[in-house]
């Protein structure tokens, strides 16, 4: 899930259906033949599941709140099942209210058994989902925390913290 999901990740033209069907060809056709009444079912169904507030999955994307529109893009991958999931700032641009959703989503697909890879520049969003922190510093990961040690001070100081070889490599 990119952390822009107007330009990486929706057809903002095209129906709720599409977007999430889109990369599920193997769950909607049958001997080779395309079923609209199994893509149909398999997009309700997401839909439902992720309380994506639309009148009908046959409308566009780009005229839902920024919070469905993410939780499309939360469908479409939902849909296609997979083992591990990447979500880079997936709260981004989206209400309070819808926050809160999909950090239950998040909750939810974990305590399934999904694998998830959170990528967030919220402090509040990294210490209240992740089971592990990884803080990264000039592209490298400068410590790890497991969530009983993490803190806002703790990731800072990771952050903010210089690597002394690094440095004098760079330099020299």
């Amino acid at each position: 899930v990119p952390e822009d999901r107007k330009q990486e990740a929706l057809l903002l033209m095209q129906a709720v259906r599409d977007n999430v069907s889109l990369v599920v060809p193997d769950k909607v056709s049958r001997y080779g033949f395309f079923s609209r009444r199994r893509e149909r079912a398999l997009v309700a169904r997401h839909v439902a599941e992720l309380r994506v507030k639309t009148p009908s999955i046959e409308q566009a994307v780009g005229k839902l709140s920024g919070g469905n529109q993410q939780k499309v893009v939360f469908a479409r991958w939902q849909a296609r099942g997979p083992a591990v999931l990447i979500l880079d700032e997936p709260t981004r641009g989206i209400d309070v209210g819808a926050k809160a959703e999909i950090y239950r989503l998040i909750e939810s697909l974990a305590d399934q058994g999904l694998a998830i890879l959170l990528i967030s520049s919220e402090m509040p969003e990294l210490l209240g989902l992740a089971d592990r922190v990884l803080v990264m510093q000039s592209g490298r990961i400068s410590g790890e925390l497991p969530w009983q040690e993490a803190s806002e001070e703790a990731v800072l100081a990771l952050a903010m913290r210089s690597d002394k070889k690094a440095i004098e490599r760079r330099v020299s």
